[in-house]
């Protein structure tokens, strides 16, 4: 009996799934660069990787990578479409950093493509030429007295009170565990930051407050030692930097306050400590940022004494 063979369109199907995807494979390489050479974390990994990818797809096709076919005009077709989609500043940066990051990743691997760099231009900003957002004392007022709400209130006026109170960016919140809470000398420490570093902070007490109400009332028994969770296919996971992202999003939203998330909160914390006579010192001891540099921008904020070394306006009376 002749066995009946599938249809060529099945057959184009099925050679098409088993067929290995190089730029997968090669993304995986990178990804693997990134955390074993480099050092990244896992939310700068991701978003480099997802820029190289869509870069990769476009010029090879789902077909082998062959370094030797990119030109100088590739890269610059690529980013001229991606600034049309997000002609942020922000958006721009991240692409350059991501096609760079990539091409130094090819020089490693022994590829000449040193020279296509000079296609990638920076986007242009002045250092320090802008303020950083941050909410008014009344859009605080504003934001707490919309919380809590939704299924998981505690949760939420938790998380919220985390970076608004202690300055958490949404990676850090998200990484919390109950082990990091020490309730008797009140701090908590925080691991695996973008610095790569252990640091320990007080923990105010509005902040221990919120986290205990949640941990007494909202957080479901588990074995988990992740401080924050949300349920997923009928199990109780710790949340993403994503989860966090989202909640502090909602909540603004809800408040009346559209266009803020959880950096506005850590900006809010920063301009607060200034208003209140804290040094840059103190503001960057509190941010964990490991240069002053980064800690100048809240400088701009401080009016008493930009006030004081003001130069009087030509053709003032003062």
């Amino acid at each position: 009996m002749n066995r009946i063979s599938p249809p060529r369109s099945a057959q184009r199907v099925r050679s098409s799934a088993e067929r290995p995807d190089a730029i997968a494979d090669e993304l995986r390489r990178y990804n693997d660069h990134l955390r074993d050479v480099r050092g990244l974390a896992a939310e700068t990994r991701r978003n480099r990787c997802r820029i190289v990818g869509q870069f990769l797809r476009k010029k090879f096709a789902g077909g082998v990578v062959t370094m030797a076919k990119l030109r100088a005009v590739d890269i610059r077709r690529f980013i001229a479409r991606q600034l049309g989609e997000s002609p942020s500043h922000s958006a721009a940066a991240q692409v350059a950093t991501a096609l760079r990051s990539y091409l130094r990743y090819r020089i490693v691997c022994g590829d000449s493509v040193a020279g296509l760099s000079a296609a990638i231009s920076s986007p242009v900003q002045w250092k320090l030429a802008s303020l950083p957002r941050a909410l008014k004392p009344d859009e605080v007022q504003q934001l707490l007295a919309a919380l809590p709400y939704g299924r998981k209130p505690r949760r939420g006026y938790a998380i919220v009170r985390c970076a608004l109170d202690m300055g958490l960016r949404a990676g850090e919140i998200a990484n919390l565990s109950i082990d990091d809470i020490d309730w008797r000398e009140g701090t908590v420490t925080l691991k695996g930051t973008k610095s790569r570093r252990q640091d320990i902070l007080p923990l105010p007490m509005t902040t221990g407050q919120a986290l205990a109400d949640y941990l007494q009332h909202e957080r479901p028994a588990t074995a988990s030692r992740a401080l924050f969770l949300c349920r997923r296919e009928l199990r109780d996971l710790p949340v993403t930097t994503h989860v966090i992202h989202n909640v502090i999003r909602r909540a603004c939203q809800r408040a009346g306050l559209p266009g803020s998330g959880s950096h506005v909160l850590r900006h809010t914390l920063a301009c607060r400590l200034v208003e209140n006579g804290s040094s840059l010192k103190e503001v960057a001891d509190v941010l964990r940022h490991r240069s002053l540099e980064t800690t100048r921008i809240y400088a701009k904020l401080d009016t008493p004494n930009l006030a004081g070394v003001a130069l009087p306006w030509p053709g003032s009376e003062s």
